[in-house]
């Protein structure tokens, strides 16, 4: 039990950002900081205990990064969109998961999945968890002449360094808890930034304050009837297809890296944690949120030992008093849970050595899929192409008993997507 909850803490101290990433993304729509952010807290609590509970997995549920940029920039601001009829068809999306879900159609496309790609969506996550980590410590940076580069030498970044490092020999060493111990070594360390070192730079450690009151405002404020216009149909297509392969992804994912396996092969308990999903979006409508998915970032928690739902139930709680404790998120810095994302990337690529490299047409389409996710910052746009380039190399290579008719069908709404995209 120890395990589980340091488990559980280590995962929320990697999510705790959505509570307010969340808010700042969705406000840009229009929508009260304070609303999202009380809804996040909600969707995040309500789903993760039921993930804990009900589904018993390992697994946070919260708000999902990329899907509140594509509420906000693509669907409110770019198609025009009332935010309130947005948030009508994030609730009917989850209506859509949810049926898709109670009658095994997302569990049919789970097995649909072949295992290569499986091994690479699991591998391609960890790399897309160490390019978040990399990048909130700064360490990359965004180049205009070659995309990416090395980042400057400052006061944060050598505290990443030294928290990564120090992070790195405890769990090399199997302490119990190295992750999170990690984590508040890391804040500890950059305190000094901008007080006693580094006085150019913003203190990276910051008291904001204690209590907040929650923001009740954008409760059941979604337009149902306005949201099932022809006109928003694409926009509950692009949310179903989006979050459909987000919570795929990422439940293959941490199940293939951390053997979350049951006797046939199969993600645990995958119809109960696809459930969730589902309920967690439908959730979100209700209560003024972007539609809620799985979390990568689960897989601090994982890596830390976490195995049953118990870690799920205990990051679940901690959510609960951020209702009322927002403030108190400035405390931990990004660079104190970078070193975490980046040392988990290790964890999740363990399953890159069951592909056959020698096997071009299972290699190739595993590649793709690999590296799509973290060149992309799309899961999506990996499994999508990693579909479709397995489905197009078997059929060149002869092997059509290898491509199953629901590999097909999906193949069919991946491409209606990239046309609606």
């Amino acid at each position: 039990m120890p395990t589980e909850i340091i488990a559980g803490i280590s995962s929320f101290l990697a999510t705790s950002y959505i509570i307010v990433v969340n808010p700042s993304v969705l406000s840009q729509a229009g929508m009260p900081f304070t609303g999202v952010l009380t809804a996040t807290v909600i969707v995040s609590f309500f789903s993760s205990m039921m993930m804990g509970l009900y589904a018993r997995n390992p697994i946070l549920v919260a708000p999902g990064m990329g899907l509140n940029a594509f509420f906000t920039f693509s669907v409110v601001l770019g198609m025009k969109v009332p935010w309130e009829v947005a948030l009508g068809a994030v609730f009917w999306s989850g209506i859509v998961f949810f049926l898709l879900s109670v009658f095994n159609i997302r569990t049919y496309i789970v097995k649909a999945i072949p295992r290569p790609l499986r091994y690479a969506i699991s591998s391609g996550i960890g790399l897309f968890i160490t390019m978040i980590g990399l990048s909130n410590a700064k360490f990359i940076v965004s180049n205009p002449a070659t995309l990416v580069s090395l980042g400057t030498i400052t006061p944060g970044l050598l505290t990443f360094i030294a928290g990564l490092l120090f992070t790195a020999v405890l769990v090399m060493k199997n302490v119990k808890g190295g992750i999170l111990i990690g984590i508040l070594f890391t804040t500890l360390a950059a305190y000094p930034i901008g007080r006693w070192w580094g006085m150019d730079s913003v203190a990276l450690v910051s008291w904001k304050g204690l209590f907040s009151s929650p923001d009740f405002s954008l409760l059941f404020k979604l337009d149902l009837a306005h949201s099932l216009t022809w006109a928003v149909l694409p926009v509950i297509f692009a949310f179903v297809f989006t979050d459909m392969f987000d919570s795929l992804s990422t439940f293959v994912g941490i199940a293939e890296a951390a053997n979350l396996l049951d006797e046939q092969g199969e993600p645990r308990n995958i119809k109960r944690s696809l459930l969730t999903d589902a309920v967690s979006t439908t959730l979100a409508g209700l209560v003024g949120s972007s539609p809620g998915t799985a979390y990568i970032e689960s897989a601090v928690g994982v890596e830390a030992g976490g195995r049953t739902g118990l870690t799920a139930v205990v990051a679940g709680l901690l959510f609960l008093p951020f209702l009322f404790l927002a403030p108190l998120l400035s405390v931990v810095p990004s660079i104190a849970t970078a070193p975490a994302l980046v040392l988990v990337g290790v964890f999740m690529i363990r399953p890159i050595v069951r592909i056959n490299w020698m096997k071009m047409d299972d290699a190739i389409p595993a590649f793709l899929a690999m590296v799509i996710i973290p060149f992309t910052y799309s899961i999506t746009h990996g499994i999508t192409w990693g579909f479709l380039s397995w489905t197009a190399l078997k059929f060149a290579a002869g092997k059509k008993e290898e491509i199953s008719p629901a590999l097909l069908i999906i193949d069919v709404f991946v491409i209606i997507a990239l046309l609606i995209g």
